[in-house]
């Protein structure tokens, strides 16, 4: 079968159909989706019919899957560890009533790309709508790729080769998590240059958003007032678009060219279960059995507060 894209924006985005995600795909349909996914770096699948095992095998096409960290006496709301909850629902299926919770989710209302905190970048997020509120929830998406086209030579010559410090406490810390940076200082954070060359496309792109900290080397108000201005130039109107989800949607989006946002609706009225796969840079088809950073690092972390919750972004 040939996959079929609708361009949303002129160089981003696209709602592609004409191919069944819920059977094996051949190499040269995987291949349609990632020739896709360099071009567009967001496709839009609708009513997909897709079930967790499918959602799982179908992101495996791309890469090694992320796994939810383990914690000792933790109970997992969904069957794969492969699978990251970014609902606003506990293990029971119901909407969450823990502050802690509601509080961290606050930051996936921010501009912000998956995984940044973390050493080991993700590509491809392939999140699944299973319900969706009556109203509001949107996800937001921003084309960092042509964000940087359109930067002043002078910006492209301040940010060139600086390196990004990404930490997700610092990002909930935004969205009003009670945390200080002296907190935020003692767990871990990850190093990752601002600007890199995007490798499907070629195209350079910018690596920044809600994660970003601090820019190595800069005066620290400075770095800051510049990762503002950045993500702000990023996310103007001309370069983002919405969806707007139905149940079976899927949407895949690369990290390595683009922010998203989870857009507002009343969470504690209506359930939104979302459920996300992340694949890792870099890495091959079907990687099954990698290491496994997430709980590693989310266990030696200090007063960290219910990893399940906050240990990933959602949209």
């Amino acid at each position: 079968m040939a996959l079929k894209c609708e361009p949303i924006l002129e160089k981003f985005g696209a709602e592609c159909s004409g191919l069944d995600l819920t059977k094996p795909l051949s190499a040269e349909e995987v291949q349609q989706v990632i020739d896709a996914m360099s071009q567009y770096g967001v496709c839009v699948f609708r009513d997909t019919g897709m079930n967790d095992e499918q959602h799982v095998q179908f992101s495996r096409n791309f890469g090694y899957l992320e796994r939810v960290p383990k914690r000792e006496g933790s109970k997992f709301r969904l069957p794969h560890r492969e699978l990251f909850d970014a609902s606003n629902l506990n293990a029971e299926g119901e909407i969450t009533q823990d502050p802690a919770a509601i509080q961290y989710r606050k930051g996936d209302r921010l501009w912000h790309t998956d995984s940044a905190f973390m050493e080991k970048r993700t590509s491809y997020s392939l999140l699944l709508a299973h319900e969706v509120p009556a109203e509001g929830g949107e996800t937001g998406f921003a084309d960092a790729r042509s964000a940087y086209d359109d930067l002043d030579e002078e910006t492209k010559a301040l940010i060139e080769g600086k390196v990004g410090i990404n930490s997700l406490w610092w990002s909930r810390k935004q969205a009003g998590a009670e945390i200080s940076e002296e907190e935020i200082n003692d767990r871990f954070k990850a190093r990752h240059p601002i600007v890199h060359t995007h490798a499907g496309s070629g195209r350079k792109s910018l690596f920044i958003a809600a994660h970003t900290m601090d820019i190595e080397g800069m005066d620290k108000e400075e770095g800051r007032a510049l990762i503002r201005r950045l993500i702000e130039h990023t996310t103007q109107p001309r370069y983002t678009f919405y969806v707007t989800w139905k149940p079976g949607d899927l949407v895949i989006w690369d990290n390595l060219c683009s922010m998203h946002r989870g857009g507002d609706f009343d969470a504690a009225r209506y359930k939104r279960d979302m459920r996300r796969t992340t694949v890792r840079e870099g890495t091959e088809p079907f990687s099954v059995d990698l290491d496994d950073p997430y709980t590693d690092l989310f266990s030696r972390a200090p007063k960290v507060v219910d990893i399940q919750q906050a240990r990933t972004d959602g949209a």
